[in-house]
């Protein structure tokens, strides 16, 4: 090949590599055209956020449940974590009192500021035992704070200091928020201030254990010890939730996080600045999600609601023509899908509201409507034991026994139910019937005693799912069954 065919083909790679340069300029340029810019957004609302700090006496070093971390501590079983700084969680001297007594910083975590006049948001967990709280503004003001009151339930708490005109945060509409979207959390971890971190929503609405009354946010967004309390910000700059927990079974971030929403935060926040205490809706019930089996006993069409397990007797529901058995399809008007979406609706509505609620019954729609009642601090439970005189029932593959009249009466079941004394074999060990249980329903049918148990369990199908009604430990729940012959 002559010098003009070389130059000329050199010329033509020269053209397309760059032409490929080019074109993955371009490609690139679109991609980060995309990608947000957290800058003026940290700029206008880093101001209002705060840190959060707080005074233990020496003898009452706080190390309870709420999942605070020492250092080079390493975590074992703990799953689910709520967080703030851990230093000065040691037992040793610590900074003065004001008395002379030995005193330890204990805690470090976030806050925002949500009002001119000095009202401020944090995490209960963050300020729980607190001698005193600490308040640091982003212009290195230091203030004492006083707890206006705060709520375990949601791990809320609301702060006052004796400040004007500071910045404030302007809060979201937690409705319009959706999942994928860009969300961006400022705080405090491992007491670095005003940290900045981003992510995304990964889901709405989670229930995490302990924590009925809250549908958590769920982000991608980097948490550590420190920034609890601190708030989740959306693109357009609202706080649209306070971050809490995270899931980790290393003590640190591990790409699963937990917010607070936003409206179920200031719903609390209303009640503490009335009187400093919570007044949360109840309805009077024990609910479970609806399986695919139970659906098809049900007579429904797919699984979605929440059962009613048991109606308790001396709960708001009592007092309506809410039964066991029915599925909870719609709260004044909010569809229900999972049993957890519940509990935080009823939660909210104010007591003493009457409250529409839309359910299936034997495979009719069916609207009732109930008066809401306060939700007590605590459950009443009970627990039944065992007895001498068998009874065995092949097809449910189980040994069932009468109640005693005293069962009956720790029960508060006058007139139903046998005891599960052992389980021998399938279907009842398919299906999770465990001693100890006591049988109060298969399908539609009241169990009174071993002679009524007998005779229905004797005329159940063969091959079709139905439902048995429990009570285990206090609570009630439906299991699916199905007998193969």
């Amino acid at each position: 090949m002559d010098d003009f065919g070389q130059n000329n083909e050199g010329e033509m790679v020269r053209k397309v590599v760059s032409g490929l340069s080019l074109l993955f300029w371009m490609a690139s340029s679109s991609v980060f055209a995309q990608l947000p810019d957290f800058t003026q957004l940290v700029k206008e609302q880093s101001r209002a956020v705060v840190n959060v700090s707080t005074v233990h006496k020496a003898p009452e070093i706080n190390n309870q449940s709420g999942g605070s971390l020492q250092p080079g501590q390493v975590p074992m079983e703990e799953f689910l974590k709520r967080f703030f700084e851990g230093q000065g969680q040691r037992p040793g001297p610590g900074p003065q009192g004001p008395h002379g007594g030995p005193r330890e910083s204990n805690s470090l975590g976030s806050g925002f500021i949500i009002s001119e006049e000095g009202y401020i948001l944090t995490n209960h967990h963050v300020i729980q035992g607190a001698d005193e709280i600490m308040v640091k503004l982003s212009d290195r003001r230091e203030l004492i704070a006083t707890l206006v009151g705060s709520d375990p339930r949601t791990d809320v708490a609301l702060l006052k200091v004796q400040a004007h005109s500071l910045p404030v945060v302007q809060i979201g509409q937690v409705d319009a928020l959706q999942v994928g979207e860009w969300v961006l959390a400022i705080g405090t971890p491992f007491g670095f201030e005003h940290s900045v971190t981003a992510g995304i929503v990964s889901a709405k609405g989670r229930s995490l254990p302990g924590d009925n009354y809250v549908p958590f946010i769920q982000t991608d967004v980097a948490i550590n010890p420190g920034n609890s309390g601190g708030p989740l910000f959306n693109l357009k700059g609202q706080v649209i939730g306070m971050n809490s927990q995270i899931v980790s079974r290393s003590g640190g971030y591990m790409g699963l996080s937990f917010a607070i929403p936003i409206d179920v935060v200031m719903t609390i926040v209303e009640q503490l600045k009335g009187g400093g205490q919570v007044a949360r809706g109840w309805l009077g019930v024990h609910i479970q999600d609806v399986t695919s089996d139970l659906a098809e006993s049900f007579g429904m069409d797919r699984p979605y609601g929440a059962i009613v397990a048991k109606v308790l007797p001396e709960g708001p529901a009592a007092q309506s023509d809410l039964q066991a058995g029915d599925v909870i399809i719609e709260f004044e008007g909010k569809a229900i899908e999972l049993s957890s979406e519940l509990p935080p609706l009823v939660g909210v509505t104010p007591v003493n509201k009457v409250a529409t609620l839309k359910l299936v019954r034997a495979g009719k729609v069916k609207m009732i409507t109930v008066k809401i009642g306060l939700l007590p601090e605590r459950s009443q439970r009970a627990v039944a034991s065992t007895q001498k005189s068998l009874q065995v029932s092949n097809r449910l593959g189980l040994v069932a026994v009468e109640l005693t009249p005293e069962q009956r009466n720790q029960l508060q079941l006058s007139s139903q139910g046998v005891l599960v004394h052992s389980v021998l074999k399938d279907p009842a060990r398919a299906a999770g019937i465990q001693p100890g249980d006591v049988i109060l329903r298969i399908q539609n049918n009241v169990v009174r005693n071993l002679a009524a148990f007998d005779k229905i369990v004797q005329g159940l199908p063969v091959g079709k799912s139905i439902s048995i009604l429990i009570e285990r430990q206090g609570r009630r729940l439906f299991l699916p069954i199905k007998i193969d012959k």
